[in-house]
């Protein structure tokens, strides 16, 4: 691993001092790009410039979209830092969508029951400080420094007694687990990176298992076998766990209550034991009626659009029950849990960045697979009132683009389509080609460029009046996440 200290920043002139070296690296890296990044507000500059270089130091580290069916180094690594991931109980997420709003959830209940939390997830939408949230809020960029400090000899370790190094995901996932041990924790909510049985996170041994729905996603690293994806994910359902169970294909049910049974985990079906009794929308969300494993709860506000948010609700609230031990003689007290679903937000989910008179409405939203382009476009046929609707599409090139798109074609008008500065993103000019299949030429455009395609998405727009136009930004998790940042909205 090369010196940090001996590599010079770009730019030009004198830099007399190393901390004006690194100084001068952060605010180059700052105002460069087309979606520059801030220093959050509560960082000194040196201190976020510390921050990029851990980044840039972990991203020389092979990469987290790559996945070996071992958890030999990461058991290794969490043993050597005296197994900080057995410090707290955890409820443990996977799914092909869903995840992170679910999580999300879980931990604001958790949160409102009284419980400190600490919340792990993953991809991140614009810094990697999201990844890591402690009493429901990320850590700082110092923060995050620090606890890679921490770990940082005991990675060195581990690579020296592997003989291959740790991934990327691998590390952060102990730097999580270390910051919940330390701050300390009563309860972690922890997300899958990929797939489920031989991700990092599933050192971990969770008390609740929640498995969102799962459909066909990571094609390249998971196979396009339903039912195995269903084996794999079933694998962080451990023995004596309490399995909460999102609705799913009849097939894959079966594959997961057969893991339920192998193991002795108690199970909690959505539709059975859990569900959404009522839903009606209302203005800025919808309010919910739902069956919990304690009992019933009306009146539930919940901030967030689309009928799936009503099942990632009823799914986050069963999973927070069954981790306190809530049942029909011990229900959550009903106000809690309304409190804690009023204040819940999911960044980059049908998330509304801009709107007002005479302009169009603007939402990004991190659908990346046809699952989640279906839901989106459910949610914005049935919530919204569009007269014309543009889309923004950008995605990453082993992506279903194909069926993302077949999706999204009943509910806009025109899309144009760009790309996100990810090395995977897909070329802009093949998935117009791509596009013009779906939507035919006239309704397709191509501008490569984020911020000039969403500008142009919002001319297209105003053609169709002052009112009831809107521009919907989609196609992956860093398209969503660096327009976020274009409209000025703070990593939460």
């Amino acid at each position: 691993m090369s010196d940090e200290r001996d590599e010079r920043p770009e730019g030009e002139g004198e830099l007399p001092t190393p901390e004006d070296a690194v100084v001068s690296h952060v605010l180059d890296a700052i105002r460069g790009g087309d979606t520059p990044d801030v220093v959050p507000a509560q960082s000194s500059t040196l201190g976020y410039a510390e921050f990029l270089a851990v980044e840039q130091e972990l991203n020389r580290r092979w990469p987290e979209t790559v996945m070996e069916p071992s958890l030999d180094r990461i058991a290794t690594l969490v043993d050597v830092l005296g197994e900080p991931h057995r410090g707290y109980p955890v409820v443990h997420l996977t799914g092909t969508n869903g995840k992170t709003s679910t999580a999300r959830m879980v931990d604001a209940i958790l949160t409102e029951v009284g419980l400190r939390t600490g919340r792990y997830t993953s991809p991140h939408l614009q810094r990697a400080t999201e990844r890591i949230n402690i009493d429901n809020r990320p850590i700082s960029p110092e923060k995050y420094v620090q606890v890679y400090r921490d770990v940082k000899p005991f990675v060195e370790l581990v690579d020296l007694k592997e003989g291959v190094a740790l991934s990327k995901f691998e590390v952060l996932t102990a730097m999580a687990f270390s910051a919940f041990a330390d701050a300390p924790v009563e309860a972690a909510v922890v997300e899958v990176g990929l797939g489920g049985r031989w991700d990092a996170t599933n050192v971990a041994d969770g008390s609740v298992a929640v498995i969102t729905p799962i459909g066909l996603d990571h094609a390249e690293y998971l196979g396009t076998d339903i039912l195995g994806i269903a084996r794999e994910k079933a694998g962080i359902i451990k023995p004596g766990a309490v399995a909460v169970l999102a609705a799913q294909e009849k097939a894959v049910a079966d594959v997961l209550l057969e893991r339920c049974v192998e193991v002795d985990a108690q199970v909690a079906r959505e539709g059975v034991e859990f569900g959404v009794r009522e839903r009606e929308i209302a203005v800025g969300g919808q309010r919910l009626v739902l069956q919990g494993l304690g009992g019933t709860y009306d009146d539930v506000f919940l901030p967030l659009h689309g009928e799936h948010q009503a099942n990632n609700a009823a799914l986050a609230l069963a999973a927070a029950e069954a981790l306190v031990g809530a049942g029909p003689q011990q229900p959550l007290d009903a106000d809690v849990v309304r409190a804690a679903l009023a204040g819940v937000i999911s960044p980059g989910r049908l998330e509304r960045l801009a709107a007002g008179p005479g302009v169009p409405t603007v939402l990004a939203d991190a659908a990346h697979n046809p699952h989640g382009a279906r839901a989106l476009a459910a949610a914005l046929t049935t919530e919204f009132r569009f007269t014309r609707l543009v889309g923004v599409l950008g995605v990453m090139r082993e992506k279903d683009v194909r069926g993302i798109l077949a999706e999204l074609e009943p509910v806009l008008q025109e899309v144009v389509i760009t790309s996100n500065s990810s090395p995977r993103a897909m070329d802009p000019d093949e998935l117009g080609a791509l596009a013009v299949e779906v939507f035919g030429s006239a309704r397709v455009s191509v501008e490569p460029v984020l911020r000039e395609a969403v500008d142009q998405a919002r001319e297209l727009a105003e053609e169709g009046g002052e009112s009831g136009v809107g521009v919907v930004i989609t196609g992956s998790v860093v398209t969503a996440g660096e327009v976020r940042t274009l409209f000025g909205k703070e990593p939460a």
